[in-house]
């Protein structure tokens, strides 16, 4: 009753998070009606109307550009952090967010029909349908005890003997057996929790060490999730790295754009002072900016932006600029007075314990590592590169993972999926282990899971992998240890060898030996901990 009542507390607390989620969801939008743009309900939107939506703004339905630019943050959907440039006639998600524009949009998908709604639906349809498999040891339990008394009441009937009778009901009382799996698991889940791994109970224990495929999101899950300056590059001699990159981060300082922003974030690590006596500054959409910096006049962004400027390129900038975009890198220029004079790369790193982690798990069981992302193919392939994955696939919504993980299942492979992001929840719920990285994961997708990382090191997955299968060996061991005990015990009773007395201090004497044999995993370790 207690495990029943756990469970029910864990799906209510699944749909209070989707409930939180909704939040997200804009509940006023401004549609243009003849020839005036109204506020009016979302729920009242229909398909077809023109909706309209400023800077900051978030987009209330599915539709399509029909006016203006934006970036747009698209995480909710794609699970990608950058915002993307979208113009006439992209697609766009209900959920996401305007960073930078303007658009008019085109309704498409309203309501329960969007792309954000389908994915709060799945998330449910998964966890209700992993919820009724979940019911073994209840239906063991169940049927265990009322045997034992009946075969207590045949022993009494056929050996005419009511102390043996009881001796037989006291000594098949399977206490080593009832307490060698919970001891196991408490033992090897407060192991995780002491090395940063949140394992959501004993039974989620045992499907973990019988995993054979890994499922990986991209961004935040295998790579940082936090774009980063990779290179600086600087063609005029008169500059050193450091003096080009406080004179851009004092440009940049006026820009909201992701990368300008990461920009400045580089020049404050690395204590630059600036003075932000920035003048003239123009933010110029989807290419750049241009300012005054003290007495120069800077031009930034990419290489469209140069030309646009009349900026001489240089042979020598597009060879640098090729390199850095195949190592997967945002290459953005920087001219000073009408001369380029350097090079900014940034990218999303991929995590410094990602490569280690992922061969310990093939070490120890794992045959595939695949990852599925919503990043476009030129990234994915060369992550995927990198940490020598089986295979990957790109520019997948949240169906499409779902999709994917579903025929995983259906080929045989006993699959666990790790994400971060609301648009990984729904997959993390239809595979057979959920994991979400806690540190920067959303809550949602930490609620759906069945793994939750809690210092977001891919090193406490691998040891989370490990410490389930010596988990699950070491309640092997302690059921053998049980089962041995209780069936020498019942063969010693029936023989006369064993009394009341005797056959309880054996008892006794297993169930300490399975209590010490699980606390033997509080000491587990694999030498991943501390990477």
């Amino acid at each position: 009753m207690f495990g029943d009542y756990l469970e029910a507390r864990t799906l209510e607390r699944t749909r209070s998070s989707l409930s939180e989620l909704m939040d997200m969801v804009p509940q006023e939008a401004n549609v243009i009606r003849d020839g005036k743009t109204v506020k009016i309900p979302v729920g009242e939107v229909e398909i077809g109307e023109r909706v309209t939506v400023h800077s900051g703004g978030k987009i209330p339905v599915d539709g399509k550009i029909v006016k203006g630019r934006a970036h747009i943050n698209e995480s909710t959907v794609t699970g990608e952090s950058i915002p993307i440039s979208k113009q006439r006639n992209d697609d766009i998600f209900c959920g996401s967010i305007i960073d930078q524009g303007y658009i008019e949009l085109i309704a498409e998908r309203v309501g329960d029909d969007t792309t954000f709604a389908k994915i709060m639906e799945l998330v449910e349809e998964a966890q209700e349908a992993k919820s009724k498999t979940e019911k073994f040891l209840n239906k063991f339990s169940q049927i265990y005890t009322p045997s034992i008394v009946v075969l207590s009441i045949l022993v009494f009937i056929i050996m005419k003997d009511l102390h043996m009778a009881i001796t037989f009901l006291v000594i098949a009382c399977p206490g080593a057996l009832v307490i060698g799996a919970p001891v196991s698991n408490v033992a090897g889940i407060g192991n995780g929790a002491k090395n940063g791994v949140l394992v959501k109970g004993g039974e989620v224990m045992e499907r973990l060490a019988k995993v054979d495929t890994i499922v990986f999101d991209k961004t935040g899950t295998l790579t940082k999730g936090k774009p980063e300056i990779t290179a600086i590059k600087v063609w005029d001699y008169h500059l050193k790295e450091n003096e080009l990159l406080q004179i851009i981060a004092e440009a940049e300082v006026i820009s909201e754009h992701h990368l300008g922003r990461t920009i400045v974030k580089e020049a404050n690590e690395r204590n630059l002072l600036l003075y932000e006596n920035v003048k003239n500054g123009q933010i110029i959409k989807g290419m750049g900016i241009k300012a005054e910096v003290g007495e120069k006049k800077l031009v930034i962004g990419n290489e469209n932006l140069m030309k646009q400027e009349a900026i001489p390129l240089l042979q020598e900038m597009h060879q640098y600029k090729d390199m850095q975009e195949k190592r997967g890198n945002t290459v953005i220029l920087v001219a000073i007075d009408q001369k380029i004079v350097g090079a900014v790369s940034i990218a999303d790193q991929i995590r410094e314990d990602a490569f280690v982690a992922l061969q310990n798990m093939k070490e120890n069981g794992i045959r595939k590592v695949i990852m599925l992302t919503g990043d476009n193919a030129y990234t994915a392939s060369l992550v995927a590169r990198n940490l020598h994955l089986d295979n990957y696939h790109a520019e997948l919504l949240p169906g499409a993972k779902v999709d994917y993980i579903k025929r995983l299942n259906q080929s045989g492979d006993y699959v666990a999926m790790a994400g971060d992001g609301i648009n990984d929840a729904p997959a993390i719920a239809t595979a057979d282990i959920g994991l979400a990285m806690g540190d920067g994961g959303t809550d949602i997708s930490m609620e759906t899971a069945d793994v939750v990382l809690m210092a977001d090191k891919l090193a406490q997955f691998s040891h989370a992998y490990a410490l389930a299968k010596a988990t699950v060996r070491n309640m092997k061991q302690n059921t053998w240890i049980a089962l041995g005990t209780v069936a020498f015990l019942l063969f010693g009773v029936l023989n006369g060898s064993i009394h009341l007395a005797s056959g309880m201090f054996i008892h006794e004497a297993s169930v300490l030996l399975v209590i010490l044999n699980g606390m033997r995993l509080m000491k587990f370790r694999t030498g991943m901990e501390q990477k």
